[in-house]
């Protein structure tokens, strides 16, 4: 099933990166890739995108793991899909459930791509955002 291996390469990508930026940066506040453009900048974020939603961690776990009971269920009962909703479901599930595993796992989501004129991410977040854009493109295509 082409969404399972999506998934499942989204999540250990970005389960690998988190690991070895949070060892070889571990008490580094930001590193300088490209100085005023691009950093990695390890941080915890305990909200959801943008940093919306602190202190509601058990709610924003919850409501991820309803989201992605809801990606599941759409996955197993699916008829027959496109490319782009194939691709961009495995997408957002892969990333879903990296971030989630860092919410049970250090009580926020590990952040670090730092472009300096937008909030810090990491491949899960991208990922998702990737997906949302293929389904939407996809869902606009075949009304």
């Amino acid at each position: 099933m082409p969404i399972l291996f999506i998934s499942l390469t989204v999540f250990f990508l970005d389960q690998l990166s988190k690991f070895f930026i949070v060892k070889a940066l571990g008490g580094v506040s930001t590193l300088p890739v490209v100085p005023g453009i691009f950093h990695l900048t390890p941080l915890t974020n305990p909200g959801v995108a943008f940093g919306l939603l602190r202190g509601y961690g058990v709610g924003v776990t919850l409501g991820t793991t309803l989201l992605l009971i809801g990606l599941l269920l759409s996955v197993l009962k699916g008829k027959k899909k496109g490319p782009a909703l194939t691709v961009g479901l495995g997408l957002i599930l892969g990333g879903a459930i990296g971030n989630l595993v860092d919410r049970l796992r250090v009580g926020g989501v590990i952040d670090f791509l730092d472009f300096r004129i937008w909030p810090v991410f990491n491949v899960a977040d991208s990922c998702i955002t990737i997906g949302a854009v293929l389904m939407a493109w996809h869902l606009l295509r075949h009304r």
